[in-house]
């Protein structure tokens, strides 16, 4: 099963290889220095090529109305490391990684700086509650292993849960897969770094609701989420949680670039249950406790407040915002592997 598991999964993964090469984003970090009244934003790397994306297409319906006044769209990567000047007149700032440190920084500034946080978690306890969570679309979290590596297709909650705890170390212990007789190797458990919202929900995920705390064993390296180049994974041992949706958007959207492609890595089940169907996320996965709702989160007093740029967030983000309502959106969100939530729930808020 496991030579059988292999091929398929190198199949998938030279398909990856052929999409880095066909297709890219369409943009990564601003091309331009943003205006101080634009809607700037930072975090998550899970759905930072959808609002790089969002941002391309939100722009060009604007200038296509002949509108050259309104506030427009942009939003700068979670990576590379380093500092970063979010729009004309803001404060310099370290960059922003992941969906904790966009949360922080919409936090630790003004509107002066930046204006929203991309977030693949929803809201904790730590969080304002003056911080509104804004959903936009549907994902689900998964975990991906080495495309010739020893992992099996599948893993059980409780595999992950006693691979992350590390009650579970080696391939041999995993005895509830059907055909799968795991190997005397050690396994090589990876998680996403400390702010990642990937990372916050996977171990919540396999916790059952609670937060598993990682043992020692899990590698103290922590690669980019949803980026499966690192040299790290070139290893048939490995293990990391990954974003189906984005997994979805780069193999089957084409939406690749050098670093941000499955690389040495293909998606895996969990319970039995494939993340993706028809080359799209999978409902009976997003249904379980591995699916997510994504947000962009903004400051409640300027999205629920007056004047120009309160105006630009709910045209935006709200539940009659562009993103809610545009085709064009829609399209975007299905290309980058997400799906689309109900009407009712697209532009929710929800707080901590």
């Amino acid at each position: 099963m496991r030579h059988t598991a292999a091929k398929l999964f190198a199949s998938v993964a030279i398909a990856a290889s052929l999409a880095t090469v066909a297709a890219g984003q369409a943009t990564a970090d601003p091309t331009v220095t943003p205006a101080a009244q634009d809607i700037v934003g930072t975090g998550s790397d899970t759905i930072q090529a959808v609002l790089n994306q969002f941002s391309t297409d939100y722009n060009a319906s604007l200038t296509a109305a002949g509108d050259t006044t309104s506030p427009r769209l942009y939003s700068w990567d979670a990576t590379p490391a380093g500092n970063i000047t979010p729009k004309t007149g803001a404060s310099t700032i370290a960059r922003p990684n992941g969906s904790g440190g966009g949360i922080s920084a919409l936090n630790n500034n003004t509107k002066t700086t930046v204006d929203f946080a991309r977030s693949s978690r929803g809201p904790q306890s730590t969080d304002p509650s003056t911080d509104d969570f804004v959903a936009f679309a549907q994902d689900g979290v998964s975990w991906a292993g080495n495309a010739t590596g020893v992992a099996p297709a599948n893993l059980s909650t409780a595999d992950l849960k006693g691979i992350y705890t590390c009650s579970i170390t080696n391939w041999n212990q995993i005895t509830d897969v059907s055909g799968y007789t795991g190997p005397n190797a050690a396994i090589q458990a990876y998680l996403p770094q400390s702010n990642s919202g990937t990372r916050a929900f996977f171990l919540q995920a396999i916790g059952g609701g609670t937060t598993v705390a990682p043992g020692s064993c899990v590698q103290a390296y922590t690669p980019e989420e949803n980026e499966g180049t690192d040299s790290v994974f070139n290893n048939p041992n490995v293990i990391y949680p990954y974003s189906a949706a984005h997994y979805i958007g780069q193999t089957v959207g084409g939406h690749t670039t050098t670093t941000d492609a499955p690389g040495y890595l293909t998606l895996r089940n969990i319970d039995g249950i494939n993340p993706i169907a028809s080359s799209a996320l999978n409902p009976a996965f997003t249904g379980t406790n591995y699916g997510r709702t994504v947000y962009n989160v903004v400051r409640d007093a300027e999205f629920n407040g007056t004047g120009t740029q309160s105006t630009a967030l709910q045209n935006i983000f709200g539940a009659s915002g562009w993103i809610c309502n545009s085709t064009t959106a829609a399209a975007d969100i299905a290309s980058y592997g997400f799906a689309a939530l109900p009407p009712f729930a697209c532009g929710a808020v929800v707080h901590s």
